[in-house]
Parts: structure tokens; sequence; C-alpha cells
């Protein structure tokens, strides 16, 4: 466990979301945009949403073709939009447009699930918790803290048992960035990387 702890920190030690935000309300919606697409190319379509409709009462009343076009380009991009505007519709009905601490409820939310949840309360919170995303699941899974079979929830409980004693946000960006960068899915950095010995990818390829 400190071996990854201690290369994470030497890699990443100001690790942060790469999402772009100044609201609350306006990560929730990132995050709930950013399934299957890449944060780049969120972050390019929610620069020109948040302009157009710069509150959650802009967001409830924009007509649905309108945000189509803007989120077109991150696919699936029908129903996310539609999920937009009722995460708005709710916000706004049930805590005055205030992103809570409340993790029953904002699972309940369209499109948000675990993951984006977590996500949410780490960086809002401060909730010492972790989103098991593509990149997370890989890296764990690499580095023998999961098994290949595991899905995410296995692998969020693995991981939390683990690093129980570490800041899981923290954590979750780390893994993330190291996923994105370093631990690739293809063509992953293993020659420099000080975890290499302990890595299933690395023996393998050897």
């Amino acid at each position: 466990m400190y071996q990854i702890v201690n290369y994470l920190d030497e890699l990443f030690p100001n690790p942060h979301c790469e999402l772009n935000y100044h609201k609350d309300y306006e990560l929730l919606i990132a995050v709930m945009l950013s399934a299957q697409t890449t944060d780049k190319r969120v972050n390019m379509v929610t620069d020109k949403l948040f302009k157009k409709y710069p509150s959650l009462e802009a967001l409830k009343n924009a007509k649905i073709e309108d945000i189509i076009d803007i989120i077109k380009p991150i696919g699936t991009y029908k129903k996310k939009a539609n999920n937009i505007i009722l995460i708005a519709e709710s916000l706004l009905e049930n805590y005055d447009g205030v992103v809570p601490n409340n993790r029953e409820y904002l699972e309940s939310l369209p499109g948000v699930g675990r993951k984006t949840t977590n996500v949410v309360l780490a960086n809002l919170y401060n909730v010492s918790c972790i989103a098991v995303d593509t990149h997370v699941a890989r890296v764990s899974k690499r580095l023998k803290i999961a098994r290949k079979s595991d899905d995410v929830l296995v692998i969020e409980k693995k991981l939390n048992k683990k690093f129980k004693d570490y800041d899981l946000g923290r954590l979750h960006h780390q893994l993330v960035l190291f996923g994105r960068y370093y631990c690739k899915a293809q063509k992953p950095l293993c020659e420099t990387c000080k975890l290499k010995n302990i890595c299933s990818y690395n023996t393998k390829k050897n």
C-alpha cells in the first residue's frame, strides 16, 4: 500500500478534478455528462452550455433541442440533455438549487449513479469516498488490488479496505490521473513506472 501511495504522491502531489466548474450544480452536471466520454470533451461542451444558461432556472427552462445541439459531441446526447433539465428542476424544487450532501437523493437523480455521486461528494463536501471509473478499475486490477472479474462496487470496497487510513477523494484523483496519463489502456508507460514490480500487466508483458 505504501509503495502505491508514495508513488502517486510523487507523481501527483496536488491532484484535482479535471472537469471545469464554478458552481456546485455545474460539477454535478459535468460528471453526469462525462459517462462514456472524455473530460476534455465535456469541458468543451459545458463551456458553451453554462455560458448560454448561467443558472439552474435557465437550464430548467431551456429547450431540449438547444441543449442537444450544444452537447452533441459527447454522445448519448438526447438522454443527457433531458437529464440536465430534470436535474435542474429537481434541485430547484427540493433543495433551492443547492447540491446537497445527500447520497440517497443524488443517486436518485436521472443519469446520476454511485460513481457520479462519489465524485460530487468528494469534491464538494470532502467526503472520503472513491469513484471507480474505467481508469481506477484498470489500475486496481493491474496492481492486483482487485480481480479481473470484479465489478465496480467490489473494486470500490476493496480500495476502501486497503486504503482505509488514506484520503479516498485524493486517491481517486491520483488513480484517475495515473490511469489517464501513465497506466494507459494502450501503451502504458511501464518502463519508467515504479510500480512495475507489483503490476500484473508488466509481468504478463514480460
